[in-house]
């Protein structure tokens, strides 16, 4: 009995030993991401979802900003640089890869006080070159407008003023470094203007229309709303050339999951 109780033990500790081992495999199969905060909740929502679908593999991802999660792929620090917005051509000339994952939209937000609902495309831009400084200027009350935007180098502020074609001419009162920040501040200052990612989007502030047209999932498919960007997973070369992990990230995010997922925090799928 006493030999039966010891060859017991060591079967029990060698299927702890063979768990532990199994568990150890698991937590090596590490894929490292960087870049954009406005992807912070598609990121987070994909790491939680692709753990059922793949649970070998686990994400590891930074959030400081799109032209800094760009660099970390050239120097070779992260496997996937998360970008919103498109890559210029000299970063394609560097080897890396445009995946576009999912559409955005940029939205415009206002405090809830505020009386106007839509802005035309032209509006915009003079609000944002500081040609239209007060909310009567276009339909509102006699308040002063207080622009509110991202700091340089974020994606959000590059596709933002692509899209409007007003690079280096827009006048901040704020530059703010990340996207949840802008919705803080927006809310709080009476008269505020900012522009963040559609899947932020709260009650604490107000969307406004453009040109008539609201920021959905329709309206971007379509193209009738025309502040719209691509959130792109940057990789070094194509996604056939990286390793089995990444590749298999990839397969879950095009997955009928991966895409329940997107369009679960407020985003659009790309249609093939």
């Amino acid at each position: 009995m006493k030999k039966f109780g010891i060859l017991v033990i060591v079967f029990i500790v060698c299927l702890a030993f063979l768990g532990f081992s199994a568990n150890a495999d698991i937590e090596t199969q590490k894929i490292s991401l960087n870049g954009s905060t406005s992807m912070e909740k598609m990121i987070n929502a994909i790491k939680e979802g692709i753990e059922e679908n793949y649970p070998e593999l686990s994400l590891e991802p930074q959030f400081t900003g799109s032209s800094a999660g760009i660099e970390a792929v050239l120097n070779g620090t992260a496997d996937i640089g998360n970008s919103s917005r498109y890559l210029k051509d000299a970063e394609k000339e560097k080897g890396l890869t445009e995946n576009i994952v999912a559409i955005d939209a940029i939205v415009i937000v206002t405090d809830t006080q505020n009386k106007v609902d839509n802005l035309t495309t032209q509006q915009l831009i003079d609000i944002y070159k500081g040609k239209i400084r007060n909310w009567k200027e276009v339909g509102g009350e006699d308040l002063p407008i207080v622009v509110i935007g991202r700091e340089s180098g974020s994606g959000t502020r590059s596709a933002f003023e692509e899209i409007l074609n007003i690079e280096e001419q827009c006048q901040y009162a704020n530059e703010i470094n990340e996207t949840g920040p802008i919705i803080a501040k927006v809310q709080s200052i009476p008269g505020a203007i900012g522009y963040v990612s559609l899947d932020v989007i709260d009650e604490t502030v107000k969307p406004l229309s453009i040109d008539g047209v609201q920021a959905s999932e329709e309206t971007i498919q379509n193209g009738q709303y025309s502040l719209q960007r691509p959130f792109v997973m940057a990789t070094r070369g194509a996604i056939s050339q990286q390793n089995e992990n990444i590749q298999h990230l990839f397969q879950f995010i095009q997955s009928e999951d991966g895409q329940k997922i997107i369009r679960a925090v407020g985003l659009v799928p790309v249609v093939e």
